[in-house]
């Protein structure tokens, strides 16, 4: 009678409280960035459509509308941006996660795999939701689209937000060793993106030279299958899926060794300043 009773848990039971954990702390990043959940799917759909027009509008000035594949050419530069914006999203979101040392880490249920995890979901369903808006607005107000291969399509986009999380869990377990360094890097690899995902012309109609400035990218790969899946005339020849496929699981192993070696050693005071 005199000792404590140990409390039964199912491995069921805990995958179901585990799972639980992530939906909360998901909602919770998406409440982050403003008060009010709606506001903040509003301002993320309005950042796409402001990245959408600013590259119709590049395109138009610098004569590159020859260089897009036959067919919608608004789609075809919606088929960049929604890929490119996943991936810089999903990686942003990850960095900059609640770090070991962070005071959230404090609550029992809370560990640096929910974080990332919640901070990745969180970065999909903004990005999802802001794709499926654009683009019914676009198919019923402005004129209909025709998409080849929904789910080709729908895979690539995944497909970029894996790669841009595994490649974020990088930057996360370095973090705590160089904050600042870190951060730099980061911003660097997402403007980088800007041009080097190839988002602005065709992996079909470019040159060697070109392509092999490119090739290193997941993000490339999954733009131009993707508009092999979304274009009918259009197939893709010098791109893969299976190169993005093992740079997600590559960089998701060097991550999840670099967080677990991290989290030995994370110390709170580490984030002091003098």
């Amino acid at each position: 009678m005199f000792r404590p009773e140990a409390q039964r848990i199912s491995h069921m039971r805990t995958g179901f409280e585990l799972i639980e954990v992530i939906y909360h702390a998901t909602v919770r990043q998406l409440r982050g960035s403003h008060s009010n959940a709606v506001v903040a799917l509003v301002m993320n759909v309005l950042q796409a459509v402001l990245v959408l027009v600013l590259f119709v509008v590049m395109f138009d000035l610098l004569g590159m509308r020859r260089l897009a594949l036959r067919g919608d050419f608004i789609l075809y530069v919606m088929s960049g941006v929604f890929m490119f914006l996943t991936h810089v999203k999903a990686l942003g979101a990850v960095a900059a996660a609640d770090s070991p040392a962070s005071a959230m880490m404090m609550h029992a249920p809370m560990n640096p795999i929910i974080a990332v995890v919640s901070a990745a979901l969180a970065a999909l369903y903004k990005q999802t939701f802001a794709a499926g808006v654009i683009l019914f607005v676009y198919h019923a107000v402005m004129q209909p689209i025709t998409i080849f291969d929904p789910v080709g399509t729908l895979g690539m986009f995944i497909l970029s937000w894996a790669s841009g999380a595994a490649i974020g869990l990088i930057f996360y377990a370095a973090k705590p060793w160089q904050p600042d360094l870190v951060g730099i890097l980061s911003t660097i690899y997402q403007r980088a993106n800007m041009i080097a995902s190839g988002k602005m012309f065709v992996a079909n109609q470019a040159s060697s030279w070109l392509r092999s400035k490119f090739d290193w990218n997941p993000l490339y790969h999954t733009i131009d299958q993707a508009r092999g899946d979304i274009f009918l005339n259009y197939q893709p020849r010098y791109t893969n899926i299976e190169y993005p496929i093992w740079a997600v699981m590559v960089c998701l192993m060097i991550g999840l060794m670099g967080q677990f070696f991290t989290r030995k050693y994370a110390s709170a005071s580490w984030g002091k300043r003098r």
